[in-house]
């Protein structure tokens, strides 16, 4: 549920940093894929007078049909634009102390960059059937329908 007078929204264009680890839930048999994401900004160096790029890393992580999707068609290196929410979660680790991470929990998925030869490709969303791109898509747009339930892992 969201505040009148506040937004969680965050929107990413980078590259993966690896291939998705998909694994589902036991009691549901819901997919939940995780992966990182790259996102790289060009700075001026004082230092040596010249352009550098620096790179942050993100955590992503995707629900149900969406992350079904991100496992057939994400690979490393792939360029995406991510939709989707900053959740902070924390457990406990074997020393007994508390640990935090923030992740963006994607909502939509866009595939951008040049698009691999194959004619098996379909789009899957949770609200439509299976469908081959048509030959004018150069993207793909997912989303996750936003009442399914989050499981904590």
């Amino acid at each position: 549920m969201r505040d009148i007078n506040s937004l969680n929204k965050v929107i990413l264009i980078g590259n993966l940093g690896r291939n998705p680890e998909v694994r589902y839930i036991p009691q549901t048999e819901r997919a939940v894929a995780n992966f990182s994401l790259a996102t790289n900004e060009k700075y001026f160096n004082p230092n040596t007078n010249e352009s550098d790029i620096r790179a942050e890393w993100h955590r992503i992580v995707v629900w149900g049909k969406l992350a079904e999707f991100c496992e057939k068609y994400l690979t490393q290196g792939k360029q995406v634009l991510i939709e989707g929410k900053l959740r902070t979660r924390s457990w406990q680790d074997r020393d007994g102390n508390k640990k935090f991470t923030t992740e963006v929990h994607a909502q939509n998925i866009v595939l951008l960059g040049k698009r691999e030869d194959s004619s098996e490709e379909k789009s899957y969303s949770s609200t439509a059937p299976p469908s081959e791109f048509p030959e004018s898509e150069q993207s793909v747009s997912i989303k996750e329908s936003a009442e399914d339930d989050e499981v904590p892992f």
